[in-house]
């Protein structure tokens, strides 16, 4: 049966709530504009939560705006540099799906609508409320016959709709699970990457803090092969707040610890350390996931780089205690598993490498003995791979492969890759 997708806007494919940030431009020069903005932004967390009706927190929020025509050119303008990262990152799915995917929302279309057209949106699976205006363009009320701007409106305009298919939802707010509720469709995904509201979370089918989860979750074509909230990304000792907002930021899965609790021995994929902090042999020997450690100063003699250099873990340290290592560690660390750079590592070879478009990057850790990237190779030409770049550096314990392929390819590959004798770590960037 065929898939369709139906995706609301605010705070979703969106950072933001549109209205919210449409008032703080109609509004900035009003006296009274942040007592404004805290009613705007009680109504829309009362509706999303399902604590008032979508129709009453929709009439409040439009006859506070005091907005009009011009107000939405700037409107349009910031919300095309606060698309949703995951979203923003893969635009190749919509162009692929641009058939079954649909934006439903009890937004505007008039912000809406060009907001997601270069994302290869049909204009015909825009699905939202639309203003009235006066004749000097101003905005003085909605659609009300629109059934988007009633309470359960989404429920209703896909009853219209009559989809024939398995309908996958996702969303932020109340209005989003009532889809589910209503049995019309298969599974509601609620949307984290932006805000949480725990009272959704409670009733998801599926959390999913990113797009990319969704589309992995689902066996879908997706930007990065391996959603980066999946990776455990431990911070342990005295570790700077701006450092850990680097990390966040990025989408990693972010734990704070005193210390390298035994727990998370077997699952961290990432680990910071504060200078000072020592990372006990046994423990690393045992971390088998872990693919960069990022350390906050001198980690010679607090670790074991030829231990980590034997695992394929990328160690990233400031011997000479740079006041900008707070940022530039993470940052580090974040490209690496982004990238694959190992630029300034301090037991890997650096490489620093091109992004390229339209490929998958695979990269392969293996010893450095005699004719593994001849093995390498036959496994990709016994596949008939296009090879489209492909880099190695070397030092005298590690091989350090990264090839580009084009994206079509047979799974079997991996797998033969995978089981070359001196392989240390295989894995798919993206």
């Amino acid at each position: 049966m065929k898939n369709y997708y139906i995706i609301d806007f605010d705070s979703t494919f969106t950072q933001v709530e549109a209205l919210d940030e449409l008032v703080r431009i109609s509004l900035k020069k009003h006296p009274e504009r942040e007592a404004i903005y805290k009613k705007i932004e009680d109504l829309t967390n009362a509706a999303m939560e399902g604590k008032l009706s979508f129709r009453e927190s929709l009439s409040g929020r439009v006859q506070l705006l005091h907005a009009n025509e011009e107000h939405l050119k700037l409107l349009v303008s910031r919300l095309k540099k606060k698309v949703s990262s995951s979203f923003s990152r893969n635009r190749d799915f919509f162009k692929k799906h641009a058939d079954e995917v649909l934006i439903v929302s009890g937004g505007f279309k008039e912000f809406i609508t060009p907001v997601v057209l270069p994302y290869y949106i049909k204009r015909e699976n825009i699905y939202a409320n639309t203003f009235k205006f006066d004749d000097k363009g101003n905005i003085i009320g909605y659609d009300e016959t629109n059934p988007l701007s009633e309470e359960g409106g989404k429920v209703k305009l896909l009853k219209q709709l009559q989809l024939q298919g398995n309908i996958f939802g996702i969303g932020d707010g109340h209005s989003d699970f009532q889809l589910k509720e209503s049995g019309l469709i298969q599974k509601f995904y609620a949307f984290t990457e932006n805000i949480a509201r725990q009272s959704i979370l409670e009733k998801a089918d599926h959390v999913t803090p990113s797009f990319d989860e969704f589309l992995y979750v689902n066996n879908l074509p997706r930007a990065i092969s391996y959603p980066k909230n999946r990776i455990l990304c431990l911070i342990v000792g005295g570790v700077p707040e701006e450092a850990i907002k680097v990390l966040s930021k990025d989408g990693f899965s972010i734990r704070q610890k005193p210390t390298f609790e035994e727990k998370y021995v077997a699952d961290v994929g990432m680990l910071l350390l504060g200078d000072g902090e020592k990372l006990d042999d046994v423990q690393l020997e045992r971390a088998v996931k872990l693919k960069t450690i990022g350390y906050l100063g001198n980690s010679r003699h607090k670790l074991s780089h030829e231990i980590a250099t034997e695992m394929g873990i990328v160690v990233f340290d400031d011997p000479k205690q740079n006041p900008r290592n707070a940022q530039f560690i993470p940052k580090r660390m974040a490209t690496f598993i982004n990238n694959g750079d190992t630029y300034l590592s301090g037991n890997f070879p650096s490489l620093q490498l091109p992004k390229v478009g339209n490929a998958h990057r695979l990269i392969h850790i293996h010893k450095n003995v005699p004719g593994i990237m001849a093995q390498i190779n036959q496994v990709y030409a016994r596949n008939n791979i296009n090879i489209v770049g492909q880099f190695l550096m070397t030092n005298h314990q590690i091989g350090y492969a990264i090839t580009d392929v084009v994206t079509e390819y047979d799974p079997q590959v991996l797998k033969e890759l995978k089981e070359i004798e001196q392989t240390i770590k295989f894995r798919i960037l993206y």
